[in-house]
């Protein structure tokens, strides 16, 4: 039986990202202000390899890619702009 290739590459993403991030597939790095209000959050797998990312003038939480939690607020959530996967309990 074969798999489907998103549960190929999930399998695959899990296994290379333990060298950033023991346990998750992606991690979200820090605030990169690019200019007069406006800030971008890089997305790196395993490789530290910058793989997505969102870059806004708003909220990082409300625009697109990204969810987070309560206060103390952190990013949670992480959708592939790409392919649309979903991935809860990113750093």
């Amino acid at each position: 039986m074969k798999a489907p290739i998103p549960l190929a590459v999930l399998i695959g993403l899990s296994i290379t990202a333990h060298a950033i991030c023991p346990g998750f597939n992606f991690a979200i790095g820090d605030t990169n202000p690019l200019a007069e209000g406006v800030s971008r959050w890089n997305v790196y797998n395993g490789s530290c390899i910058v793989v997505d990312g969102l870059t806004t003038t708003k909220n990082p939480c409300t625009q697109g890619i990204f969810g987070c939690s309560p206060a103390p607020v952190t990013f949670d959530e992480y959708t592939n702009a790409a392919t649309g996967l979903k991935y809860d309990n990113v750093l």
